[in-house]
């Protein structure tokens, strides 16, 4: 609502029972946020190298941790398949 013009900062903060400052960090985050989405903002004159850097790794960190869970769901299965199997060969 803030990010739109439609009420202040402050009625925002009032509106949702937090301070002014939690508002603003909001605010700033949601900026980044979009800055981040917005087509073509990786290569734009107020982004310095670093953010690209950033930018960077941090795309990667995130397809690292996609596939790790995917290879953690992959090596599930022939553990659950030795537990089952070693089951029936266990004296009773």
């Amino acid at each position: 609502m803030a990010r739109r013009g439609e009420a202040s900062i402050d009625q925002v903060a009032r509106d949702f029972g937090v301070s002014e400052s939690c508002v603003q960090r909001w605010h700033k985050v949601a900026e980044r946020e979009d800055a981040l989405t917005r087509p073509g903002s990786r290569s734009g004159p107020d982004r310095g190298p670093d953010a690209v850097v950033a930018a960077d790794r941090d795309a990667e960190l995130k397809e690292l941790r996609k596939r790790t869970k995917l290879l953690e769901q992959e090596n599930e299965i022939p553990r659950r398949d030795a537990a089952y199997l070693s089951r029936d060969l266990l004296p009773k």
